[in-house]
């Protein structure tokens, strides 16, 4: 694990155009259907013990915001064949065990990620309904080892800005986690 923090690219960034499997149902998700609405975008994966301690909370997060007209998608950008815990016949168990009420799509060739900006998982892009970026940042401040809970307060605090028509929070504090598993070397950021 090669501990890496996100790369907080600029607010205003646009949503980037992307069109990914869900393994669990076999549909395409596209980011056209996310038009005109507010949406994040996490990239997480597996087995990464960064996404592991939040997983639940993430899927929590999911269940509290969804009704409120936030869309979540999930994608996973790691190599699977170097790393088979991530495989694609695994994201659907994992989804479910998390309790996931949204897509876990799969990155296979990595250009959502790479064009994203995603370099660690988790990584967190809040979109506004006009698809600029709100808000890139961390989940909460748990960490592996450090006996904090996570509740999703950092991401659940721009949640709320955004849908409730406010400014997107001025103190966005990087996500932490294990780098994304690029196919070369040279592939990554």
């Amino acid at each position: 694990m090669a501990l890496t923090e996100s790369l907080m690219i600029d607010i205003g960034s646009p949503l980037p155009s992307f069109a990914l499997p869900e393994p669990g149902s076999g549909r395409m998700v596209s980011s056209e259907t996310l038009t005109g609405k507010p949406v994040l975008v996490a990239f997480i994966c597996n087995h990464c013990p960064f996404v592991l301690l939040i997983r639940e909370a993430l899927g929590a997060f999911g269940h509290d915001y969804q009704p409120r007209g936030l869309q979540l998608i999930a994608i996973n950008a790691n190599d699977a064949t170097a790393y088979p815990d991530d495989s694609p016949d695994k994201m659907a168990e994992f989804a479910a065990q998390s309790g996931f009420s949204f897509p876990y799509l799969y990155d296979e060739s990595q250009s959502a990620a790479k064009a994203f900006g995603a370099v660690c998982t988790p990584d967190f892009f809040l979109f506004a309904p006009d698809g600029t970026l709100f808000y890139r940042g961390r989940f909460d401040e748990a960490r592996p080892g450090n006996q904090i809970k996570p509740d999703g307060r950092d991401l659940r605090n721009a949640a709320d800005a955004l849908l409730e028509g406010r400014p997107a929070p001025a103190l966005q504090q990087p996500s932490m986690g294990c780098n994304i598993k690029w196919k070369s070397a040279d592939a990554g950021a």
